[in-house]
């Protein structure tokens, strides 16, 4: 039996557009918090466990040992904020069980000047998860923060997979600090869009990885004039023969990016890849690419690779050439840029991803 989900329509239709279904057809469980107030957490397979975190710190004395691990309560001074006065949510995969139907998570900011969240997640051993996180503002919500720790176990052999999809306003600020320990054999893809205006969004979130475990960091972002962007990813290759991939897409039309990345290698047989990609459509906004290698040990392999610049006339004469109009040549050339093919994505959450970016493709046309 299924619970009725209740919602404003306008909460509702905001939610929906970062990928929410509200739904047990469509989803294996949900979560809406809505400011510092869980309005439901519900659960419709029994493979896996979803409710409030403190909730789940009362229901589960071990779960204490997991809060603040992987990260630190004193790492800045947004994470000392979230230190008191929390909400999130607690999120687990059951040993050796295989969600295959997506558990969403939204967060929804409307009346509270600072959302302060606390999430933890945790794959155990042989599980596989697929999480989206959805987060949005209230339309005309002029000013307001966002700062939300996620911290991520993916026991060893399990497989966890997390798309947190954005839609703020240009007055929100958002500072997201999260982190993930992935032990033996396990796989963590961390998938991030933001297409919307927003005034800032910082972050950095870091994968520690044990042996023969994987990482894999993509994301796709849109600043729009007025947007400022700091965004990066940071994979330190703890064990032997683990390897991370970090690709970013970046496109500034009128908006500022700072598109960071940084892999460290400190045992033997590790293997890193950094791609980043910007594009300029406007001569307002600038995109500043800072990777970083770091190795530790003698044999690692990384690598990165890094380029920005703006679209080329001779790409879109070609595609008139093939009957397309100039404004349907250049939003074909960037819907092309932002797509990365991701290693171990689902079709369901490529499909999210695209329809994030179709959502905004009319207004990428100059």
């Amino acid at each position: 039996m299924s619970e009725e989900i209740e919602l404003e329509p306008e909460v509702r239709k905001r939610l929906e557009d970062v990928g929410a279904e509200l739904s047990p057809e469509k989803r294996s469980a949900s979560f809406v918090q809505v400011d510092q107030e869980v309005k439901f957490s519900l659960n419709w397979l029994e493979d896996v466990e979803v409710m409030g975190i403190k909730q789940a710190i009362e229901k589960y004395d071990w779960l204490k040992d997991y809060v603040w691990k992987a990260v630190k309560p004193d790492q800045d001074e947004y994470t000392k904020l979230a230190v008191e006065d929390f909400n999130g949510y607690f999120i687990r995969a059951l040993p050796n069980t295989k969600v295959e139907i997506p558990v969403e998570a939204c967060f929804y900011l409307r009346g509270v000047k600072r959302q302060k969240v606390h999430n933890v997640i945790v794959a155990d051993e042989g599980s596989e998860i697929n999480i989206i996180s959805g987060c949005a503002s209230h339309p005309g919500v002029a000013s307001g923060m966002h700062i939300g720790i996620s911290e991520f176990f993916v026991k060893k052999d399990a497989k966890l997979t997390f798309t947190m999809i954005h839609s703020w306003d240009a007055g929100i600020e958002v500072r997201p600090r999260s982190a993930a320990i992935v032990e033996e054999g396990g796989v963590f893809i961390s998938n991030y869009v933001l297409l919307s205006p927003v005034r800032l969004v910082q972050m950095y979130p870091t994968a520690y990885l044990k042996e023969n475990a994987t990482a894999i960091f993509s994301s796709i972002i849109f600043a729009r004039d007025g947007s400022r962007v700091d965004l990066g990813s940071r994979a330190v290759l703890e064990g032997e023969n683990s390897n991370a991939d970090i690709l970013s897409r970046s496109i500034s039309k009128g908006g500022g990016v700072i598109a960071r990345g940084h892999i460290v290698g400190k045992a033997p047989n590790v293997k890193g890849h950094l791609e980043c990609r910007g594009l300029m459509l406007s001569e307002r906004g600038y995109i500043h690419a800072i990777p970083e290698l770091e190795a530790k040990y003698p044999n690692v392999d990384l690598s990165h690779e890094a380029a920005i610049g703006k679209i080329a006339e001779d790409e879109i004469f070609y595609l008139m050439s093939r009957g397309l109009t100039r404004d349907e040549a250049t939003s074909a050339i960037i819907r092309g840029f932002m797509e990365i093919e991701i290693k171990g994505l689902p079709d369901f959450l490529r499909k999210e991803i695209d329809r994030a970016i179709s959502m905004v493709e009319s207004e990428l046309a100059l």
